[in-house]
Formats: structure tokens, C-alpha cells, sequence
């Protein structure tokens, strides 16, 4: 919850207090409300999924955390001015930011995969699925009618790449990090 919290409190300083020039066409009023529904969303998903099969298993923190954490890293980057005064931040948290993200949906999606090949193309494929998504989420709130249009197609050819190669080393970490049988290569 103190991920959530950190996270909410600087996006409502950035939507509610007026004139930080760091915040102005950045699209923090739907960052507002878009991201704790997407940092929320897997833990709720997750215990729908409980309810509804009447299990009682302990919760994945860590993965939820790690779920988490690149909702966390975005806003404090902006929090810093990071994203203006630092020309390559945005490249290091399209590839940084997915690893978390990709190896938490992987630690909660590939429990039942015997194989680490297995693991590693779902958990890629994942933060491939997920980079696409955020490019098109990233246009639709601030590109297509932004000052950003005349570069965008290259930014977002680059994200997408940034953010499936981080999901490529969480789907490694998570395969090689878990212990499979040895007759699952």
C-alpha cells in the first residue's frame, strides 16, 4: 500500500497544485485516475480469482510490488524533472520499468509452466503485449494532439522495443530465478 500511497499523493500534487511547469501537458488528471486502477487491478484480479475458487493462499506481495513499482518510478520521474532535464530517462524506464512489471505478471501467470522456455516467451510476450498497450494509451492521452506528433512514430517504435527487451530479461530472471524440474530445460 505504500507504493499506492507515494505514487497517489505526488499525482494529486501534480494534478491539484497549480503552476509546476514539470506537470503542464503531461496528462496527470487521467494518470490520476488511470494509474491506482492499474496498480490495483492484478491484486483485484487476483483476489476475484481466490473468491470465486474458494481458495485461501497466502497473497503475492512481491509480485504485486513488483506490479507496482513502475507506476511509482514514472511519477517520480516527473516528481524530479526528470524526464526534461535527463535527455535518455525516458529510454531507461520503457526497458528498466518493464522488467518489474513483466517478472510480477510472470511470477503470478507461469507457477504451472514446467519449462523454462515456456516461462520465458509468456513472460516476454507479456511485457510485449504490455509496451504495446502503453504506446497506444501513451498517444491517445498526449500525442495525437500534442506538440510531441512529428516525433512520435520513432519514440514509440523505440519504447515498444525498450519495453519487450526489459520483458525478455524479467522473463529470463523469472525463469532461471524459479526452480524447475531438471528434466524441464
Amino acid at each position: 500500500m505504500l507504493l499506492l500511497a507515494a505514487t497517489v499523493s505526488q499525482l494529486a500534487v501534480a494534478t491539484f497544485v497549480p503552476g509546476i511547469d514539470r506537470f503542464a501537458g503531461k496528462a496527470f488528471g487521467a494518470r490520476l485516475a488511470a494509474y491506482p486502477l492499474m496498480m490495483l487491478a492484478v491484486p483485484a484480479a487476483w483476489w476475484l480469482r481466490q473468491r470465486a475458487t474458494r481458495r485461501h493462499a497466502p497473497a503475492p506481495w512481491g509480485a504485486f510490488a513488483l506490479i507496482m513499482v513502475p507506476f511509482l518510478v514514472d511519477v517520480t520521474g516527473n516528481t524530479l524533472d526528470l524526464y526534461d532535464s535527463v535527455v535518455w530517462w525516458d529510454d531507461l524506464n520503457h526497458f528498466v520499468n518493464w522488467i518489474p512489471l513483466s517478472a510480477g505478471v510472470g511470477l503470478l501467470l507461469t507457477g504451472g509452466l514446467t519449462r523454462r522456455w515456456q516461462v520465458v516467451l509468456l513472460t516476454a510476450g507479456i511485457g510485449a503485449l504490455l509496451a504495446i498497450c502503453w504506446e497506444l494509451g501513451e498517444w491517445y492521452t498526449f500525442i495525437r494532439h500534442g506538440t510531441e506528433l512529428n516525433t512520435a512514430y520513432e519514440d514509440t517504435l523505440g519504447d515498444e522495443a525498450l519495453g519487450t527487451t526489459g520483458g525478455l530479461v524479467a522473463g529470463l530472471l523469472v525463469a532461471f530465478g524459479r526452480r524447475l524440474p531438471d528434466s524441464a530445460p
